[in-house]
């Protein structure tokens, strides 16, 4: 159990670095670029929420590089290293004095994110033995679950209060006690010698593993396009204080959790059916958000149901590539993190730049809607393509097992 939650205070610590910049880009903005503050606050915005791309980036890049060149190495001698380097790459986030070392910080903080969950999932499906494995994985993924209840509404609200660096000392402090828990507590656990990057890579030649990665790319974009710029929407549209941005993020937060679960389950009744209707009940959330931003009360239930739909639709991604990737599992778990986290990198990307052209705050929500119908164009295309040339995947992971894995980017297997 100390093993477990040595891993869990790791994926918390991930939780906090990743999202809680999401709800301080108005403090950051002012600071780093005070020019184009003072020019435009919606330009600065915009530009800080480059920040949360470039994250997004480094996870992309990391997740299946990372995760397969080290697969070699004796596992928890990997998870050390990984945690220690989320420690020093968010302290370069806490001391570095220009934006554009800050970007270079998160992008290289992103890096270790998915392989940390990715070997992290696989060393707890170990620690608890046969027929308890996905209960292993389960266990470390609440750490993510409560930073996105708990850590980033709190660590938002310190990093109001005494500056949005404090929020990353913290985070720091997190990863280091990660690192020294992992230290003491995690027993030795061997890697696999005989596999190489290149022999995982194959996954690349099946064409509908590059659909399955739109779909997360795409339409999982449509969550993070409004999310990314919730601050500015409840302060500046909503015309709320500063502090009504963390009670807006706990029930996001509490929308994600619902939905994953709830996700899940729906998804294992029928896959296709419940992948349609997530991405446009993503895209209407999206809408009614853009249209109602204004009155605080319909902001935050529109909120709470982008949360809800695009936390659902992991699991049925994540089962989906599942699905199609054959004999490729592992890998596809990884890649199924970068295609997420491309979509967290492209919703925060073209939200901000709704809002440099000159549409308004509001306009990262209507980016949502769009995205999330792109996602959908891509699914049917997908499916279409599978009934037409009639390969369908013999492999079928269950999506209620996906919605545990899904953001771990691995696979429990009971024993």
């Amino acid at each position: 159990m100390r093993a477990l939650l040595s891993l869990a205070i790791g994926s918390f610590g991930i939780g906090m670095t990743e999202f809680v910049v999401m709800g301080l880009l108005p403090n950051i903005a002012r600071e780093l670029v005070p020019g184009v503050w003072a020019a435009s606050p919606d330009d600065a915005i915009a530009q800080a929420g480059w920040l949360i791309s470039l994250y997004a980036l480094g996870v992309v890049v990391g997740a299946p590089t990372i995760a397969g060149s080290v697969a070699r190495f004796p596992r928890h001698r990997v998870m050390i290293v990984l945690a220690a380097a989320l420690a020093f790459f968010t302290l370069l986030t806490v001391i570095a004095p220009t934006f554009e070392l800050v970007a270079a910080s998160r992008f290289l903080a992103g890096l270790p994110h998915g392989a940390y969950f990715g070997i992290g999932a696989l060393v707890a499906a170990d620690a608890l033995g046969p027929g308890n494995r996905a209960k292993g994985v389960a266990f470390v993924l609440t750490g993510l679950t409560i930073a996105n209840v708990v850590g980033v509404p709190l660590g938002t609200l310190l990093g109001q209060q005494v500056g949005w660096r404090a929020a990353f000392a913290v985070v720091t402090g997190i990863f280091v006690l990660a690192t020294i828990c992992i230290a003491l507590f995690v027993a030795k656990h061997p890697g696999s010698p005989g596999r190489r990057l290149r022999d995982e890579l194959r996954v690349f030649r099946i064409a509908q593993v590059w659909f399955a990665l739109g779909i997360g790319a795409i339409g999982f974009g449509g969550l993070f396009a409004m999310y990314s710029y919730i601050a500015p929407m409840v302060t500046d549209i909503a015309g709320q204080p500063e502090w009504a941005v963390s009670v807006v993020l706990v029930i996001m937060g509490v929308g994600m959790t619902v939905g994953n679960v709830v996700g899940g389950t729906l998804a294992d009744k029928n896959l296709r059916f419940w992948l349609y209707v997530g991405l446009i009940a993503l895209a209407a959330a999206s809408v009614g958000a853009a249209a109602t931003s204004g009155w605080i009360v319909s902001l935050v239930l529109f909120a709470f149901l982008v949360a809800f739909c695009g936390a659902a639709l992991s699991p049925a991604i994540q089962t989906r590539l599942m699905d199609v990737a054959e004999d490729n599992q592992s890998i596809a778990a990884a890649l199924n993190h970068s295609a997420l986290n491309i979509g967290n990198s492209l919703g925060a990307f073209l939200g901000g730049v709704g809002i440099a052209v000159g549409l308004g705050l509001a306009a990262p929500a209507w980016v949502g809607a769009v995205l999330a119908l792109g996602g959908l164009v891509v699914a049917i295309v997908s499916y279409r393509r599978e009934d037409r040339t009639g390969r369908h995947p013999a492999h079928r992971m269950p999506a209620a097992e996906a919605a545990q894995t899904a953001i771990t980017g691995s696979i429990p297997t009971q024993g």
